[in-house]
């Protein structure tokens, strides 16, 4: 029987030729909403907090502690460094008084004299007998030159790339470590958003030369940094970092106020920043001045700061101007700004430099300091750490240097940014398309 006659042509049957297309593009469909669960605030439904906190009270360092695991602790002492000027002296000083052991982790190593010299400062201690160890991001640290690794091996530091791209697991390469850990014998620590680079050296004269800050801690809550960095040894060597030499006693600082460390890993549901960011705006009564180096609010986060603005809060956010590393994240997040000049947050662009600063000060009695950006990046996609500090005093300082980046920064008005151009707009929505991922 001919396939005429049979029916058949020989070809294969549409039904049948379409299933695979079909599966692959079902399971496609299936990963994306599964991994839209670590993203469910996309949608725009938000957060509540039944009832209102004072970040200056107990109560709100205990819904802290209980929401993100950040142990309270009393009797530290902060110091805060605002560029590399001031940064980088206290970072080489640092690492020259370790004793026993130096821990090292940084999304960003790249080039520089700066990049030479803390090798260098590194390296010394290893041959003291320091045990050192540096924890580089595998795709942030990438441009580092990679003579100075050699010459921290040959010197006995322990240098490992974190979660370096795998053909077999190329879906983690978007989950970097973007934290920036310095801890010395487990008694003095350093965070915030400093790389090491000849770009965070200076004072932020030009745009060759960043603004960023960064804070120095002694006391009891340098176990909360050493936690994080142990968090992140443990997973890219199955090394348990538990002894004497690491976490010592820890005495308390004559006059310390009370800080936590919130460490914040990409997971399923509600990640520890966004639980922390949500909680310190929902409770600011009378202020917020929020600075960070990329702003791509989702729409939770937009209508957290727009709630805070229509309830009184003179809230302030700093963003780079056209001094960017990436303009696309700003096209981004210069989609969400109709909606919150309308509701009255206040928007200001920095000038002089790429500003890389991530803080936020609330009611000048609480702060935080470290490496979270407020966007979906920080919030959902990465290890982060960040210091939060209960004292007026350290707020007072944090406000001082907010105030002095206005006077070189542009206020957005409403008006003026209503008039901006059809090609901008068209920019702002492709921005918004990749916010989930950026």
């Amino acid at each position: 029987m001919n396939s005429s006659a049979s029916g058949h042509t020989g070809s294969r049957s549409p039904v049948k030729a379409r299933w695979p297309t079909a599966l692959t593009a079902g399971g496609l469909l299936a990963w994306y909403a599964a991994d839209s669960l670590r993203h469910r605030r996309e949608g725009g439904s938000g957060y509540e907090l039944p009832g209102t906190l004072d970040v200056r009270s107990d109560r709100f360092l205990r819904a802290v502690e209980a929401l993100t695991g950040a142990a309270i602790s009393c009797g530290s002492e902060a110091q805060l460094l605002i560029n590399g000027d001031e940064i980088f002296p206290a970072f080489l000083e640092t690492i020259k008084g370790a004793e026993r052991t130096l821990n090292v982790q940084t999304y960003v190593y790249w080039t520089g004299d700066i990049a030479h010299d803390v090798a260098g400062a590194i390296c010394e201690r290893a041959k003291a007998g320091v045990t050192c160890r540096v924890l580089l991001d595998a795709v942030g640290a990438a441009p580092m030159d990679s003579g100075l690794i050699d010459r921290m091996t040959d010197a006995g530091v322990h240098v490992v790339r974190f979660r370096p791209p795998k053909p077999y697991a190329i879906k983690r390469i978007q989950h970097r470590t973007h934290r920036r850990l310095l801890v010395a014998d487990g008694r003095i620590g350093m965070t915030g958003g400093v790389g090491i680079a000849q770009e965070w050296t200076g004072n932020a004269e030009d745009p060759e030369h960043w603004r960023d800050t960064h804070v120095r801690v002694e006391g009891p809550v340098v176990r909360g940094l050493q936690g994080a960095f142990a968090e992140s040894w443990l997973e890219a060597t199955g090394c348990v970092l538990a002894g004497d030499e690491d976490l010592p006693e820890l005495e308390e600082v004559d006059d310390g106020g009370p800080m936590q460390v919130m460490r914040s890993r990409a997971g399923v549901g509600d990640t520890n920043a966004e639980a922390l960011y949500y909680l310190a705006i929902a409770s600011a009564r009378r202020s917020l001045e929020l600075t960070s180096a990329y702003f791509a609010p989702r729409p939770a986060f937009s209508k957290a700061l727009q709630e805070a603005a229509q309830r009184g809060v003179d809230v302030r956010v700093l963003v780079p101007g056209e001094n960017i590393d990436k303009q696309f994240v700003r096209l981004a997040g210069r989609a969400s700004y109709d909606e919150l000049l309308e509701a009255g947050v206040r928007i200001f662009e920095y000038g002089p430099t790429m500003l890389h600063a991530k803080s936020l000060c609330v009611d000048e009695a609480w702060s935080s300091v470290g490496s979270v950006n407020f966007d979906n990046r920080s919030f959902a996609l990465n290890d982060e750490a960040t210091l939060c500090v209960q004292s007026e005093a350290f707020a007072a300082k944090l406000h001082e240097a907010f105030e002095r980046d206005l006077t070189v920064s542009d206020e957005l008005t409403l008006d003026a940014w209503r008039s901006r151009g059809r090609l901008q707009r068209l920019g702002e929505r492709a921005g918004q398309l990749a916010r989930r991922e950026i």
